[in-house]
Parts: structure tokens; C-alpha cells; sequence
């Protein structure tokens, strides 16, 4: 059975006037199911434009991205979206949810865009999180911790094979990032890969493993 994640020599070049930013060079990263793997490193390393890379978000300028062996990278838009709605849930520290759609519409957008009827699922979802008294309310209404919850739905909203979280916990308290930790290991028991980038010693000492980047490349 091919890996959840596996992305092998991974290249991304950036160019800002005259000087070229090497973002990522020859990054390998493998993930399996019910793994749970914690990258860091210094602010400018990489490991948000890796994780971009990972989800399909960017295209790398070298190497390729496969999820449960199908290839992501090198394929058009559309195609990598299709992919992305059905596989990979996404979480980014600035959030995921759309500020005019209560909670509840933002996972059920999550789940149609996937092309999966929701409203009960996404009740469900909601429940589990301990957000079954906020679905009416928007994102704008949220506590941190909420919204980080919240956040995290609209990412499991499909049950995705693999999990991308980029700083999920740098703005919550010590109780709200244990929280969101918790719900992270959960899905990967329940056979997601889940690959989180982050700066918190606590998220990186939970992590089965960590994976180092410095100036774009993995320390042995």
C-alpha cells in the first residue's frame, strides 16, 4: 500500500528583484497512516512553503508530491483543487473559515466542494469538536480556541487521508493548543497522516517524529 504522503526532492525557487530565494531544496518527506510528524525549524526555513507544496496550494519547481500514490504535483489547478477537496485537509494559523458563513456553512461548503452531501456529517463533526453550540456563529464571534476548533472541522470536514497544519496552536493558550493537539492525534489513529509545521516545543515533543528544515533543506 503506497505511503498516505510521499514527497521526493522537492525544489522551490523564488525571485524578489535581482536575488533569488531558495525556498526549498531537494526536501524529501514521507508520511504513513496514523503518523503523526512535526516539522520545524527557524522563521524562513521553508516549512510553510513546503507544506503549500504538500497540499498543492503551490507547484514545486522540481520534484513531485503523491497522495495515496496519485500524483498531485505537475497537474493542472483544477485538477490538484479535485484532489485537494477529497484528500487533504488543510489548516493554517490565519484560518481557514470564510468570515460571512457561520461555522456550520463553512464545513458544509468544505463537504460540497468535495462533492459529499453534509448538513448531518457536518452536525456531527461539530458535536465531536465541542462546537455544537457555535455552528450558528461566525468566524468573527469565535474565541481563539474556537476558532482553531473551528478551523480544524473545515479541515476534517472530508476525512482526509493526509492533514496539513502550518502554526495551527501560535496564538492559543496552553489549554486550547492541548486541545487541538488531541483532535490532531485523533484523526491520525484514525489513519490520517497528519504533518503539522510549527515552532511549539509541546507540538514537536507530542509529534512521532520531527523533521528538521533549515535554509530549505532537511538536517540530518
Amino acid at each position: 500500500m503506497a505511503p498516505a504522503l510521499d514527497a521526493s526532492g522537492l525544489y522551490r525557487f523564488f525571485h524578489v528583484g535581482d536575488e533569488e530565494i531558495l525556498a526549498l531544496q531537494g526536501v524529501s518527506l514521507t508520511v504513513g497512516r496514523g503518523e503523526l510528524v512535526a516539522v520545524i525549524g527557524p522563521s524562513g526555513s521553508g516549512k510553510s512553503t513546503l507544506l503549500a507544496c504538500l497540499a498543492g496550494l503551490d507547484e514545486p519547481d522540481g520534484g513531485r508530491v503523491l497522495v495515496e500514490g496519485e500524483r498531485l504535483s505537475r497537474r493542472t489547478e483544477p485538477e490538484r483543487a479535485a484532489l485537494r477537496a477529497g484528500r487533504i485537509g488543510v489548516l493554517f494559523q490565519s484560518g481557514n473559515l470564510f468570515d460571512h458563513l457561520t461555522v456550520a456553512q463553512n464545513v458544509v461548503l468544505a463537504q460540497r466542494a468535495a462533492g459529499r452531501p453534509a448538513p448531518t456529517r457536518a452536525a456531527a463533526l461539530l458535536d465531536a469538536l465541542g462546537l455544537a453550540r457555535r455552528a450558528d456563529a461566525r468566524p468573527g464571534e469565535l474565541s481563539g480556541g474556537e476558532a482553531a476548533r473551528a478551523g480544524l472541522a473545515v479541515a476534517l470536514a472530508n476525512d482526509p487521508a493526509v492533514v496539513l497544519a502550518d502554526e495551527p496552536t501560535g496564538e492559543l493558550d496552553t489549554a486550547s493548543e492541548a486541545r487541538v493537539l488531541d483532535l490532531l492525534w485523533d484523526r491520525a489513529a484514525a489513519g490520517g497522516a497528519v504533518v503539522v509545521a510549527t515552532h511549539s516545543p509541546a507540538v514537536a515533543a507530542a509529534a512521532a517524529r520531527t523533521v528538521r528544515l533549515e535554509d530549505g533543506r532537511v538536517l540530518p
